[in-house]
């Protein structure tokens, strides 16, 4: 065997490994607005993703009723994207520093009954149907129904009424008197 060359066959291709796609992690930020106008500032971030005027993306806008004068927006991009979304829309102010978590805002995310906080003994004022601006005594709350069953306050015979929880607005809570 002096003089001959062993022959070694090529070591075979490595395998290919299919390319993944990035895996985006959606960080939630909250956008500080102008009082009373939440609405108005989803409705411009939206507007500005479908006109293309903007090319941050954007997966969710959240307007909590609970907190006022902030918008909260979920997202791939980076703090210093969004903050560039805000320069652009009418009406928002800045954005908070830091992330937020969805276990921070998820109890934006649950509806609450309307007949939450109005006990038996609550004074309340009708704000709709023909008693409307009447105010009345709660008898009863049915929180399955979203209803509740009221007598009305200075009527001289006690009839009950029953109204839909977001037909009444409260007036006097009952551990107030």
């Amino acid at each position: 065997m002096i003089g001959m060359t062993q022959h070694v066959p090529p070591a075979p291709p490595a395998p290919q490994i299919p390319a993944t796609p990035e895996v985006f992690i959606n960080r939630i930020f909250a956008i500080k607005t102008t009082s009373k106008q939440e609405r108005t500032v989803a409705d411009n971030i939206l507007k500005a993703i479908e006109t293309k005027a903007t090319d941050v993306k954007v997966t969710a806008i959240i307007v909590p009723n609970e907190l006022q004068g902030y918008v909260l927006i979920e997202t791939p991009e980076k703090l210093n994207r969004i903050e560039q979304l805000v320069e652009k829309v009418a009406h928002a102010r800045s954005v908070i520093k830091g992330e937020t978590s969805l276990a921070e805002v998820g109890h934006f995310l649950i509806p609450k009954p309307v007949v939450a906080g109005i006990d038996e003994g609550t004074i309340v004022e009708l704000i709709a149907g023909p008693f409307k601006g009447e105010k009345a005594v709660v008898k009863r709350v049915d929180s399955a129904k979203e209803e509740i069953t009221v007598e009305l306050y200075e009527s001289v015979v006690p009839i009950p009424i029953t109204v839909r929880g977001d037909n009444v607005r409260v007036v006097e809570k009952f551990k107030d008197r």
